[in-house]
């Protein structure tokens, strides 16, 4: 009897889950899309990028099956801020709501802002993955942003900008703590070099906040990509304090000495770099104490000109850009206007 009632209850669930928000909302609209991340988020509030080494895809139908497979893996420990995750379903969730004024989007997304505030430590980091700490989940991330999209999120919270205006009054004092610390981190995270301050690496040991390597081809350095993101968020701090403006001011003059002018780089089809006096571009990954551009295949093994690596890392991974460009020619110098720096 019991196995035919768990039986019953793996076949009527997603049919149920995917009514619950009519359910308790009257007549409420629903959003397909957001249907899809309310069967994604774990029980500890964050939502996965994969499942397996399938990446998650909310615009597909599921089928009874898929549905009731996937609400069986709600304890699953995968919840993480990597590539975007929990950062864009909150969001849309809070616009699903805004759209279908369906309560169940709302309660999804502050579930997720919740096990943000839960994720970040004492020291104000956050780390990649919650509650998993294997291998370099652990690591205070600010790898592809992912720190400071979970602070972007917070501060609208805070804010209540954004279409967060919304959600739960309780959660706008947890939330302005939040980033306070997150920005606390920043400063103290931003690596030295013979007492002067440069950039920022990608991940940090969450103890020592020590710059750490990740994955193989992702080691130790100064990143400009994700430096570049920490200052524009640095930039819209309101009345920046002294430490904050010598973070900005550092980082900028750390930009400008780095970038390479009069090359481009071509990611496809072979990774190459191409002379071209009309761009100015920034390599990935410098040298702590030197300042030397680098690379690293799956063998971790440093090396100084990206045509060394294997082709599958040359052409997959985004070893040159412009990130910090903006930032100089526009961002920079308007928050220098408007803070009076000289």
């Amino acid at each position: 009897m019991k196995r035919y009632i768990k039986i019953l209850i793996t076949i009527l669930l997603p049919s149920f889950t995917n009514s619950l928000s009519a359910q308790t909302n009257g007549s409420a609209k629903t959003d397909p899309m957001a249907e899809n991340m309310l069967l994604y988020q774990r029980s500890v509030g964050g939502w996965p990028k994969a499942v397996g080494e399938v990446k998650v895809d909310y615009t597909k139908t599921l089928t009874d099956a898929q549905k009731a497979a996937t609400l069986k893996d709600i304890n699953r420990i995968d919840a993480t801020i990597d590539n975007a995750a929990t950062y864009k379903e909150i969001n849309y969730l809070v616009n699903a709501y805004k759209q279908t004024s369906n309560k169940t989007y709302l309660q999804s997304a502050e579930k997720g802002i919740r096990y943000l505030l839960k994720a970040q430590y004492a020291n104000g980091g956050w780390p990649q993955y919650y509650p998993d700490s294997s291998l370099y989940r652990a690591q205070i991330t600010f790898n592809d942003n992912a720190m400071i999209n979970v602070m972007e999120i917070l501060n609208n919270v805070a804010n209540r900008t954004k279409g967060f205006d919304v959600v739960d009054q309780t959660l706008v004092s947890p939330a302005a703590n939040a980033v306070n610390k997150g920005v606390d981190c920043i400063v103290k995270t931003q690596v030295r070099v013979n007492g002067k301050l440069t950039a920022w690496g990608q991940q940090y040991d969450r103890h020592t906040l020590e710059a750490v390597a990740a994955r193989k081809f992702e080691l130790v350095g100064l990143s400009s990509s994700e430096s570049a993101a920490i200052v524009e968020f640095l930039i819209r701090v309101p009345n920046p304090s002294t430490e904050i403006k010598m973070a900005i001011k550092s980082a900028v003059e750390w930009f400008d000495a780095v970038k390479i002018k009069g090359s481009r780089f071509d990611r496809e089809p072979n990774g190459v770099i191409i002379a071209d006096p009309n761009s100015t571009i920034w390599a990935r990954y410098y040298e702590i104490g030197t300042n030397k551009p680098f690379f690293s295949g799956r063998d971790a093994i440093k090396k100084y000109s990206v045509a060394e690596i294997e082709e599958e890392r040359r052409t997959g991974y985004a070893w040159y850009g412009t990130w910090p460009q903006k930032i100089l020619d526009k961002q920079y110098p308007a928050w220098i206007k408007k803070n009076g720096i000289n």
